[in-house]
């Protein structure tokens, strides 16, 4: 298959994040579509390190993930938090995070 493809496929996959961050309200929609996106860039990055024949961009997917895996953690606790004190998942709701 040609790298160009998987490239092709990687800037779908942004483009569907960033239009469902950008749409959606709920926060757990909006922490789905900013790890699509970031997955949309793994992949990006080993397609360019399968180009190039070294290990740089599958290191830095790596990485990306284990971060991706921290945040996927305290964002999904403040979203229980908030959903605890306002009984909502609504972005728009978490900006009243006055007690």
């Amino acid at each position: 298959m040609n790298p160009v493809n998987y490239l092709y496929l990687a800037a779908l996959l942004f483009t569907i994040g960033a239009a469902g961050v950008v749409i959606r309200r709920n926060a757990i929609v909006l922490f789905m579509c900013v790890e699509l996106m970031l997955n949309a860039c793994n992949l990006a990055f080993v397609t360019f390190s399968r180009l190039h024949g070294n290990l740089d961009g599958q290191i830095i997917a790596f990485f990306t993930m284990v971060v991706a895996a921290a945040e996927v953690v305290v964002g999904l606790a403040i979203i229980v938090s908030v959903f605890r004190s306002r009984h909502s998942a609504s972005v728009d709701d978490a900006s009243l995070m006055k007690l």
